[in-house]
């Protein structure tokens, strides 16, 4: 009886060990919505974060510290009998090996949401069907983060992440909301498209070679960190070259750019003049970032 005690002790903390995938604050702004009572934002918000931190999206197990910490910034512009419109701004990050330092890995604002909620309802997701732009919109984004996550571990290791984005695409586009057809300029369905294409490996392989080997290695070897980091965006001049102005080097860029004006002007010194050259030819909008390199 004891052994059989035990065996269940073990298991149930074995259970307790494992974590969700998320660690993502989802935070509701309704400032622009003339509305007395601002209760129903507060249940949205709090329905939301549960939603997204306690729903298991993979079949990965994921320890409590390995989780994959994101926000969402949702803004209400207009709200008329639960029927609600705003944006969405989703930003995820991921740990550096042996710092503290958290990289951003997306930053991203989506201006077309669109959704029905009434308060109290439960928040439903199924991978196979529809049911209701709220959810569809979120696992989108919960995929989206998990997959790039995933690729700054292993080369192309959020496929099956970007399949079920890729699948929520193509379910939600049967039911007309906003945001989700190929006509949407660097909408939903263009992300996860440019995702999955042959046209953009590059983008993939950089993630994983910025990530995994540049960043993770720059505490204990800063010169050849630099090395790699700099070679991967002879990667994206290569998509630039096939692709002029890709959307994925926008949403690279616009997460990265900051981080990549600190790593090279900082640390040992690095030969920047042919690495800011190619910058400006890749992220053009980031020229004043990349005069700012100190070395």
């Amino acid at each position: 009886m004891r052994k059989l005690i035990f065996t269940f002790l073990f298991i149930c903390l074995a259970i307790v060990a494992k974590a969700q995938e998320l660690n993502c604050t989802v935070t509701i702004n309704s400032d622009q919505v003339s509305q007395t009572n601002q209760q129903i934002f507060k249940t949205l918000e709090r329905a939301l974060n549960d939603f997204v931190n306690k729903t298991k999206w993979t079949n990965r197990v994921y320890n409590e510290n390995e989780r994959v910490n994101g926000q969402m910034f949702i803004t209400i512009t207009d709200y008329d009998s639960n029927q609600f419109k705003g944006n969405i701004q989703i930003q995820s990050s991921r740990p550096v090996y042996n710092t503290s330092y958290e990289s951003p890995v997306f930053n991203y604002k989506d201006n077309q949401f669109n959704f029905e909620y009434i308060e109290f309802q439960p928040l439903i997701f199924n991978e196979n069907s529809f049911e209701g732009n709220l959810t569809s919109v979120i696992a989108y984004y919960v995929y989206i983060i998990l997959g790039l996550d995933a690729d700054t571990f292993a080369l192309e290791g959020g496929n099956d992440d970007f399949r079920i984005a890729q699948k929520i695409v193509t379910q939600a586009q049967g039911n007309n909301s906003a945001g989700w057809s190929q006509s949407s300029n660097r909408g939903r369905f263009e992300l996860i498209d440019n995702l999955l294409s042959n046209t953009y490996r590059e983008y993939r392989i950089a993630m994983y070679q910025y990530h995994r080997k540049g960043l993770d290695i720059l505490g204990d070897n800063n010169s050849t960190g630099k090395q790699v980091i700099a070679g991967t965006m002879k990667l994206f001049e290569t998509i630039t070259k096939r692709r002029p102005n890709a959307f994925l080097i926008t949403t690279f860029f616009d997460a990265k750019s900051e981080e990549i004006q600190n790593i090279f002007s900082d640390g040992p010194k690095y030969d920047v003049v042919s690495l800011k050259k190619t910058l400006n030819s890749i992220a053009p909008l980031y020229s004043s970032t990349w005069n700012d390199i100190k070395y």
